[in-house]
Protein backbone atom coordinates (compact mmCIF):
# COMPACT_ATOMS: atom_id res chain seq x y z
CA UNK A 1 0.00 0.00 0.00
CA UNK A 2 2.68 1.90 0.94
CA UNK A 3 4.68 1.65 -2.73
CA UNK A 4 1.28 1.81 -4.17
CA UNK A 5 0.41 5.43 -2.67
CA UNK A 6 4.14 6.79 -3.14
CA UNK A 7 3.87 6.02 -6.67
CA UNK A 8 0.72 8.35 -7.08
CA UNK A 9 2.95 10.94 -5.61
CA UNK A 10 1.73 10.63 -2.38
CA UNK A 11 4.18 11.40 1.04
CA UNK A 12 3.83 9.69 4.20
CA UNK A 13 3.70 11.46 7.44
CA UNK A 14 3.35 10.43 10.69
CA UNK A 15 1.23 12.33 13.90
CA UNK A 16 1.27 12.13 17.48
CA UNK A 17 -0.17 9.06 19.18
CA UNK A 18 -2.51 11.76 21.29
CA UNK A 19 -3.84 14.90 20.31
CA UNK A 20 -5.47 17.82 22.40
CA UNK A 21 -9.69 16.36 22.89
CA UNK A 22 -10.99 19.73 21.60
CA UNK A 23 -9.03 18.79 18.19
CA UNK A 24 -12.12 15.61 17.76
CA UNK A 25 -14.98 17.51 19.72
CA UNK A 26 -14.34 20.64 16.81
CA UNK A 27 -14.62 18.08 14.52
CA UNK A 28 -17.26 15.15 15.73
CA UNK A 29 -19.28 17.13 17.82
CA UNK A 30 -19.11 16.70 21.60
CA UNK A 31 -21.12 12.84 21.51
CA UNK A 32 -17.45 11.80 19.92
CA UNK A 33 -16.58 12.14 23.88
CA UNK A 34 -18.08 8.89 24.80
CA UNK A 35 -16.16 6.89 22.60
CA UNK A 36 -12.48 8.00 23.20
CA UNK A 37 -10.28 7.15 25.29
CA UNK A 38 -9.44 10.78 27.25
CA UNK A 39 -7.62 11.78 29.79
CA UNK A 40 -6.30 14.97 31.85
CA UNK A 41 -2.24 14.82 31.57
CA UNK A 42 -0.25 15.74 34.61
CA UNK A 43 -0.24 19.60 33.23
CA UNK A 44 -3.74 19.39 33.52
CA UNK A 45 -4.88 19.23 29.58
CA UNK A 46 -7.72 17.34 28.07
CA UNK A 47 -5.85 14.76 26.12
CA UNK A 48 -7.13 11.82 24.00
CA UNK A 49 -5.76 8.80 22.04
CA UNK A 50 -6.46 9.59 18.57
CA UNK A 51 -9.46 7.67 17.30
CA UNK A 52 -8.84 9.14 13.57
CA UNK A 53 -6.32 10.20 11.51
CA UNK A 54 -7.93 13.34 9.31
CA UNK A 55 -8.00 15.96 12.19
CA UNK A 56 -4.98 15.51 13.04
CA UNK A 57 -3.16 15.48 9.95
CA UNK A 58 -5.15 18.80 8.59
CA UNK A 59 -3.75 20.00 12.30
CA UNK A 60 -0.25 19.57 11.48
CA UNK A 61 -0.97 20.37 7.98
CA UNK A 62 -2.16 23.95 9.33
CA UNK A 63 0.64 24.40 11.47
CA UNK A 64 3.64 23.35 9.03
CA UNK A 65 2.43 22.77 5.25
CA UNK A 66 -0.30 25.78 4.86
CA UNK A 67 2.27 27.47 2.50
CA UNK A 68 3.22 24.19 0.58
CA UNK A 69 2.49 24.24 -3.22
CA UNK A 70 -1.38 22.56 -3.20
CA UNK A 71 -2.37 20.33 -3.66
CA UNK A 72 -0.44 18.76 -0.89
CA UNK A 73 -0.91 14.65 -1.16
CA UNK A 74 -0.56 12.72 1.91
CA UNK A 75 -0.60 9.38 3.22
CA UNK A 76 -0.32 7.66 6.87
CA UNK A 77 -0.76 4.24 8.20
CA UNK A 78 -1.13 4.76 11.85
CA UNK A 79 -2.84 2.78 14.85
CA UNK A 80 -5.81 4.37 16.58
CA UNK A 81 -7.88 3.57 19.10
CA UNK A 82 -11.90 3.81 20.48
CA UNK A 83 -14.02 3.13 23.18
CA UNK A 84 -16.98 0.24 21.89
CA UNK A 85 -17.26 -2.65 22.33
CA UNK A 86 -15.40 -4.79 20.22
CA UNK A 87 -16.67 -7.20 17.75
CA UNK A 88 -15.47 -9.18 14.79
CA UNK A 89 -12.88 -6.76 12.83
CA UNK A 90 -13.85 -3.97 15.22
CA UNK A 91 -11.54 -3.32 17.74
CA UNK A 92 -10.51 -0.79 20.43
CA UNK A 93 -7.04 -0.18 19.05
CA UNK A 94 -7.05 -0.46 15.38
CA UNK A 95 -4.66 0.05 12.28
CA UNK A 96 -6.00 3.04 9.57
CA UNK A 97 -3.78 3.43 6.36
CA UNK A 98 -5.63 6.77 4.74
CA UNK A 99 -4.85 9.49 2.14
CA UNK A 100 -5.69 13.33 2.40
CA UNK A 101 -5.24 15.31 -0.72
CA UNK A 102 -5.24 18.96 0.72
CA UNK A 103 -6.39 21.52 -1.69
CA UNK A 104 -8.33 20.85 -4.23
CA UNK A 105 -12.10 19.04 -4.61
CA UNK A 106 -12.26 19.79 -8.43
CA UNK A 107 -13.63 16.35 -10.15
CA UNK A 108 -9.97 15.42 -11.28
CA UNK A 109 -9.09 15.66 -7.46
CA UNK A 110 -12.38 13.62 -6.03
CA UNK A 111 -11.78 10.83 -9.39
CA UNK A 112 -7.89 10.58 -7.88
CA UNK A 113 -8.93 10.14 -4.42
CA UNK A 114 -11.42 7.24 -5.46
CA UNK A 115 -9.42 5.65 -7.97
CA UNK A 116 -6.06 5.36 -5.26
CA UNK A 117 -8.18 4.21 -2.91
CA UNK A 118 -9.87 1.52 -5.41
CA UNK A 119 -5.92 0.66 -6.58
CA UNK A 120 -4.83 -0.15 -2.73
CA UNK A 121 -7.86 -2.15 -1.88
CA UNK A 122 -8.11 -4.57 -5.12
CA UNK A 123 -4.24 -5.17 -4.61
CA UNK A 124 -4.76 -6.96 -2.06
CA UNK A 125 -6.83 -9.05 -3.62
CA UNK A 126 -10.08 -7.91 -2.23
CA UNK A 127 -13.53 -8.30 -4.01
CA UNK A 128 -14.85 -4.48 -3.42
CA UNK A 129 -17.96 -3.29 -3.95
CA UNK A 130 -17.33 0.50 -4.26
CA UNK A 131 -20.36 2.76 -4.33
CA UNK A 132 -19.91 6.35 -4.72
CA UNK A 133 -22.76 9.28 -3.74
CA UNK A 134 -22.93 13.05 -3.06
CA UNK A 135 -24.09 15.15 0.01
CA UNK A 136 -25.25 17.95 -1.79
CA UNK A 137 -27.55 16.24 -3.73
CA UNK A 138 -29.06 15.08 -0.88
CA UNK A 139 -29.00 18.58 1.08
CA UNK A 140 -30.75 19.76 -1.94
CA UNK A 141 -33.59 17.55 -1.16
CA UNK A 142 -33.72 18.97 2.64
CA UNK A 143 -32.82 22.22 1.97
CA UNK A 144 -36.30 23.29 3.53
CA UNK A 145 -35.98 21.64 6.91
CA UNK A 146 -34.37 23.32 9.79
CA UNK A 147 -30.81 22.29 10.67
CA UNK A 148 -31.08 19.67 13.78
CA UNK A 149 -33.27 17.81 11.23
CA UNK A 150 -31.12 17.77 8.52
CA UNK A 151 -28.61 16.29 10.87
CA UNK A 152 -30.54 14.07 12.18
CA UNK A 153 -31.77 13.29 8.65
CA UNK A 154 -28.06 12.45 7.23
CA UNK A 155 -27.56 10.72 10.52
CA UNK A 156 -30.22 8.41 10.31
CA UNK A 157 -29.49 7.74 6.53
CA UNK A 158 -25.55 7.17 7.53
CA UNK A 159 -27.05 4.65 9.60
CA UNK A 160 -29.06 2.97 6.72
CA UNK A 161 -32.34 3.65 9.33
CA UNK A 162 -35.08 3.96 6.66
CA UNK A 163 -37.78 3.36 9.37
CA UNK A 164 -36.37 6.21 11.63
CA UNK A 165 -36.13 8.60 9.09
CA UNK A 166 -40.03 8.42 7.60
CA UNK A 167 -40.41 8.47 11.12
CA UNK A 168 -38.93 11.73 11.26
CA UNK A 169 -40.07 13.03 8.10
CA UNK A 170 -43.71 12.03 8.38
CA UNK A 171 -45.01 15.97 8.35
CA UNK A 172 -43.04 16.22 5.63
CA UNK A 173 -44.27 13.88 2.93
CA UNK A 174 -42.86 15.20 -0.17
CA UNK A 175 -39.43 15.64 1.44
CA UNK A 176 -39.78 12.12 2.48
CA UNK A 177 -40.39 10.54 -0.91
CA UNK A 178 -38.35 12.67 -2.40
CA UNK A 179 -35.46 11.78 -0.13
CA UNK A 180 -36.66 8.10 -0.19
CA UNK A 181 -36.41 7.93 -3.86
CA UNK A 182 -33.42 9.46 -4.36
CA UNK A 183 -31.58 6.55 -2.38
CA UNK A 184 -31.83 3.59 -4.91
CA UNK A 185 -31.68 6.24 -7.88
CA UNK A 186 -29.19 6.07 -10.94
CA UNK A 187 -28.12 9.28 -12.42
CA UNK A 188 -30.88 9.60 -14.53
CA UNK A 189 -33.66 9.32 -11.80
CA UNK A 190 -32.14 11.34 -9.51
CA UNK A 191 -32.00 14.41 -12.07
CA UNK A 192 -35.63 13.43 -12.61
CA UNK A 193 -35.90 14.00 -8.81
CA UNK A 194 -34.26 16.86 -7.88
CA UNK A 195 -33.40 18.67 -11.24
CA UNK A 196 -30.44 19.63 -13.00
CA UNK A 197 -28.90 21.40 -9.99
CA UNK A 198 -25.34 22.27 -9.50
CA UNK A 199 -24.53 19.28 -7.08
CA UNK A 200 -25.71 16.57 -9.08
CA UNK A 201 -23.76 18.47 -12.09
CA UNK A 202 -20.43 18.38 -10.08
CA UNK A 203 -20.82 14.82 -9.14
CA UNK A 204 -21.19 13.48 -13.19
CA UNK A 205 -17.96 15.48 -13.64
CA UNK A 206 -16.37 13.45 -11.27
CA UNK A 207 -17.61 10.51 -12.39
CA UNK A 208 -16.86 11.22 -15.45
CA UNK A 209 -13.13 11.51 -14.81
CA UNK A 210 -13.60 8.08 -12.95
CA UNK A 211 -14.83 6.48 -15.58
CA UNK A 212 -10.91 7.11 -17.25
CA UNK A 213 -9.37 4.64 -14.69
CA UNK A 214 -11.67 2.15 -15.17
CA UNK A 215 -12.94 1.66 -12.07
CA UNK A 216 -15.63 -0.15 -11.40
CA UNK A 217 -18.66 1.31 -8.97
CA UNK A 218 -22.77 1.89 -8.31
CA UNK A 219 -23.58 5.50 -7.70
CA UNK A 220 -25.61 5.40 -3.96
CA UNK A 221 -27.51 8.72 -2.57
CA UNK A 222 -27.72 6.47 0.65
CA UNK A 223 -24.37 6.98 1.61
CA UNK A 224 -24.63 9.75 3.95
CA UNK A 225 -21.32 9.50 6.06
CA UNK A 226 -23.07 11.17 8.92
CA UNK A 227 -20.03 13.63 10.09
CA UNK A 228 -21.09 17.61 9.73
CA UNK A 229 -17.57 17.97 7.60
CA UNK A 230 -18.11 16.11 4.40
CA UNK A 231 -19.08 18.23 1.53
CA UNK A 232 -19.88 16.97 -1.49
CA UNK A 233 -18.60 13.47 -2.97
CA UNK A 234 -18.52 10.92 -0.62
CA UNK A 235 -17.58 7.33 -0.53
CA UNK A 236 -17.78 3.46 0.99
CA UNK A 237 -16.22 0.22 -0.01
CA UNK A 238 -17.35 -3.29 0.88
CA UNK A 239 -15.88 -6.53 1.29
CA UNK A 240 -17.88 -10.10 1.98
CA UNK A 241 -16.48 -12.18 4.51
CA UNK A 242 -17.25 -9.55 7.58
CA UNK A 243 -20.22 -10.03 9.06
CA UNK A 244 -22.15 -6.77 9.31
CA UNK A 245 -18.72 -4.92 9.86
CA UNK A 246 -18.19 -5.46 6.28
CA UNK A 247 -17.03 -1.29 5.45
CA UNK A 248 -13.44 -1.13 4.55
CA UNK A 249 -12.87 2.00 3.43
CA UNK A 250 -15.01 5.29 3.47
CA UNK A 251 -14.48 8.86 2.59
CA UNK A 252 -15.20 12.44 0.23
CA UNK A 253 -14.32 15.91 -0.05
CA UNK A 254 -14.16 17.84 3.32
CA UNK A 255 -13.51 21.31 4.75
CA UNK A 256 -11.85 20.85 7.86
CA UNK A 257 -8.41 23.51 8.00
CA UNK A 258 -10.69 26.70 9.01
CA UNK A 259 -11.66 24.61 11.96
CA UNK A 260 -7.94 24.29 13.27
CA UNK A 261 -7.04 28.22 12.84
CA UNK A 262 -6.25 27.76 8.90
CA UNK A 263 -7.56 29.38 5.69
CA UNK A 264 -10.69 27.45 4.11
CA UNK A 265 -9.36 24.28 2.08
CA UNK A 266 -11.16 22.14 -0.11
CA UNK A 267 -9.36 18.31 0.89
CA UNK A 268 -10.42 14.73 -0.68
CA UNK A 269 -9.77 11.82 1.86
CA UNK A 270 -10.53 8.48 2.87
CA UNK A 271 -9.49 6.05 5.52
CA UNK A 272 -9.09 1.96 5.17
CA UNK A 273 -9.56 -0.49 8.22
CA UNK A 274 -6.26 -2.32 7.73
CA UNK A 275 -7.97 -4.69 10.33
CA UNK A 276 -10.51 -5.21 8.35
CA UNK A 277 -8.33 -5.97 5.43
CA UNK A 278 -6.18 -8.38 7.34
CA UNK A 279 -9.67 -10.48 7.57
CA UNK A 280 -10.50 -10.66 4.54
CA UNK A 281 -6.98 -11.43 2.51
CA UNK A 282 -4.56 -14.06 2.28
CA UNK A 283 -1.33 -12.56 2.31
CA UNK A 284 1.52 -14.75 1.82
CA UNK A 285 4.62 -13.23 3.12
CA UNK A 286 8.13 -14.25 1.77
CA UNK A 287 9.71 -17.73 2.73
CA UNK A 288 12.73 -16.60 4.77
CA UNK A 289 14.78 -19.96 5.97
CA UNK A 290 15.99 -20.51 9.79
CA UNK A 291 18.90 -21.39 10.44
CA UNK A 292 20.84 -22.52 13.53
CA UNK A 293 24.56 -22.49 14.48
CA UNK A 294 25.17 -25.02 16.47
CA UNK A 295 28.75 -25.10 18.03
CA UNK A 296 31.29 -26.49 21.03
CA UNK A 297 32.02 -24.48 23.72
CA UNK A 298 35.63 -24.19 22.64
CA UNK A 299 34.83 -22.16 19.31
CA UNK A 300 32.13 -19.55 20.71
CA UNK A 301 33.98 -17.04 18.53
CA UNK A 302 33.65 -18.59 15.72
CA UNK A 303 30.46 -19.35 15.99
CA UNK A 304 29.27 -16.03 16.73
CA UNK A 305 31.47 -14.25 14.13
CA UNK A 306 29.44 -16.65 11.40
CA UNK A 307 26.36 -15.81 12.83
CA UNK A 308 26.53 -12.72 12.09
CA UNK A 309 28.16 -12.88 9.05
CA UNK A 310 25.05 -15.27 8.33
CA UNK A 311 22.17 -12.42 9.57
CA UNK A 312 23.41 -10.32 6.29
CA UNK A 313 21.34 -13.06 4.10
CA UNK A 314 19.74 -15.21 6.72
CA UNK A 315 17.48 -15.34 9.16
CA UNK A 316 19.70 -16.92 11.94
CA UNK A 317 19.75 -17.53 15.77
CA UNK A 318 22.89 -19.23 17.86
CA UNK A 319 22.36 -20.59 21.43
CA UNK A 320 22.42 -18.70 24.52
CA UNK A 321 21.14 -21.14 26.91
CA UNK A 322 24.22 -23.49 27.12
CA UNK A 323 23.32 -26.09 25.67
CA UNK A 324 25.46 -29.71 24.41
CA UNK A 325 25.83 -29.89 21.11
CA UNK A 326 23.42 -32.44 21.26
CA UNK A 327 20.79 -30.49 22.88
CA UNK A 328 21.33 -27.78 20.51
CA UNK A 329 20.54 -29.68 17.40
CA UNK A 330 17.23 -31.20 18.91
CA UNK A 331 16.28 -27.00 19.75
CA UNK A 332 16.80 -26.20 16.39
CA UNK A 333 14.35 -29.42 15.04
CA UNK A 334 11.72 -28.10 18.04
CA UNK A 335 11.83 -24.88 16.80
CA UNK A 336 11.16 -25.68 12.86
CA UNK A 337 14.58 -24.67 12.04
CA UNK A 338 14.99 -25.18 8.47
CA UNK A 339 18.81 -25.45 8.62
CA UNK A 340 21.92 -26.36 11.17
CA UNK A 341 25.06 -24.47 10.49
CA UNK A 342 27.19 -26.68 12.64
CA UNK A 343 30.75 -25.27 13.72
CA UNK A 344 33.54 -27.58 15.47
CA UNK A 345 37.16 -27.42 15.60
CA UNK A 346 37.28 -29.28 12.50
CA UNK A 347 35.21 -27.04 10.61
CA UNK A 348 36.98 -24.15 11.99
CA UNK A 349 40.59 -25.37 11.26
CA UNK A 350 39.47 -26.23 7.58
CA UNK A 351 37.56 -22.73 7.70
CA UNK A 352 34.05 -24.22 6.57
CA UNK A 353 31.13 -24.76 7.91
CA UNK A 354 29.12 -28.62 7.94
CA UNK A 355 25.18 -27.83 6.58
CA UNK A 356 22.71 -29.87 8.03
CA UNK A 357 19.37 -30.22 6.45
CA UNK A 358 16.65 -30.59 9.70
CA UNK A 359 14.16 -32.20 7.12
CA UNK A 360 16.33 -34.54 5.67
CA UNK A 361 19.17 -35.22 7.82
CA UNK A 362 21.97 -34.75 6.02
CA UNK A 363 24.60 -32.75 5.89
CA UNK A 364 28.21 -31.53 4.27
CA UNK A 365 30.87 -30.08 5.13
CA UNK A 366 31.04 -27.10 2.25
CA UNK A 367 32.23 -23.19 2.67
CA UNK A 368 30.64 -20.60 4.07
CA UNK A 369 29.72 -18.72 0.75
CA UNK A 370 28.49 -22.31 -0.23
CA UNK A 371 26.11 -22.56 2.46
CA UNK A 372 24.70 -19.32 2.39
CA UNK A 373 23.86 -19.86 -1.29
CA UNK A 374 22.50 -23.30 -0.59
CA UNK A 375 20.45 -21.81 2.28
CA UNK A 376 18.82 -19.12 0.35
CA UNK A 377 18.39 -20.66 -2.86
CA UNK A 378 14.34 -20.39 -2.96
CA UNK A 379 14.19 -23.73 -4.96
CA UNK A 380 15.74 -25.52 -2.30
CA UNK A 381 14.00 -23.77 0.54
CA UNK A 382 10.86 -24.18 -0.44
CA UNK A 383 10.14 -27.97 -0.02
CA UNK A 384 10.64 -26.88 3.65
CA UNK A 385 7.31 -26.66 5.77
CA UNK A 386 8.04 -25.82 9.38
CA UNK A 387 5.34 -26.38 12.26
CA UNK A 388 7.49 -23.23 14.14
CA UNK A 389 4.85 -20.12 13.91
CA UNK A 390 6.13 -17.53 11.71
CA UNK A 391 5.99 -13.81 12.02
CA UNK A 392 7.63 -12.25 9.46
Amino acid sequence: MRAIAENWGYEEVKTPTFEHTELFTIKSGEAILDELYAFKDKGGREIALRPELTAPVLRMYVNEMSVSPKPVRLYYFENCFRYERPQKGRFREFWQFGVELIGSDRAEAEAETIALAAALVSDTGIGIDLRIGNLGVLRGVLYDLDMQMQTDAMRLMDKKDLYGLEMLLQDHPDVKEQLLSLIDADIGEARSITGDTQPLEEFEQTLSVLDHYDVEYEVDFGIARGLDYYTGMVFEMYASGLGAQNQICGGGTYRLAQLFGGAETPSCGFGIGFDRVLEVCEVEPPRVPLAVVVFVPDVLSDAVRIATRLRKDVRTIIDISGRKFGQQLKHADAIGADYAVIVGAKEVEAGMVTLRDMQTGEQEMMGFEDAVVHITDTETASHHETAYPRKE
